[in-house]
């Protein structure tokens, strides 16, 4: 009696499998939908990893003027740090960003006196820090249950620090320009 109850309970269970009932009939292979801003999310993580990250430049020599900050943060940057606009519900409500009008202005640049950096070694840290106002047209649309678009100016200002570290030597210029020349090849 128990092979007949096995052979019906087989059959029960690989009949719905055999004809593409079964949405895991295809066991470990069987395809998962997943969300759009899963991609999204991912790049963010991935593509843009040196943003936090703190680079190493070579020594300040002596009897050259001090570097100072020139390299403002890209207009990427700045985007990046805005955030991203609410996601909404197509065509019941979304909201866009238009118009983008960055002004960038550095706030500090100064550089501190040489001291021990755990993985580093002695080094200086250059501050580098900039105040990024961004100017913006911010668009809320809505078509259902009837049409509406309303639009504002936005304004938003974000500061972000671009420091960096300048390896430290010591005094003696011919040290300074081999550490240079092995770093910069120049």
């Amino acid at each position: 009696m128990s092979w007949v109850r096995r052979k019906l309970w087989l059959l029960a269970v690989g009949l719905p499998a055999a004809t593409g009932c079964n949405p895991f009939s295809m066991g470990l292979l069987t395809p998962v939908p997943i969300q759009p801003w899963v991609a999204e999310r991912m790049e963010d993580k991935y593509a843009h990893k040196n943003d936090g990250r703190t680079p190493i430049m070579p020594p300040i020599r002596d009897g050259y003027p001090a570097p100072i900050c020139e390299d403002a943060p890209s207009d990427q940057e700045v985007l990046r740090a805005l955030g991203r606009p609410p996601r909404g519900v197509p065509y019941v409500y979304e909201t866009f960003r238009d118009d983008f009008v960055i002004v960038k202005d550095r706030l500090v640049d100064k550089i501190d006196p040489p001291r021990f950096f755990p993985l580093v070694g002695p080094a200086q840290l250059h501050h580098c820090h900039w105040e990024c106002t961004v100017y913006w047209t911010e668009t809320v649309q809505s078509d259902y249950p009837f049409p509406t678009k309303v639009r504002k100016p936005r304004t938003q200002v974000i500061r972000i620090d671009k420091d960096h570290l300048h390896l430290y030597v010591g005094s003696d210029p011919e040290v300074q320009r081999q550490v240079t020349l092995d770093l910069t090849k120049y």
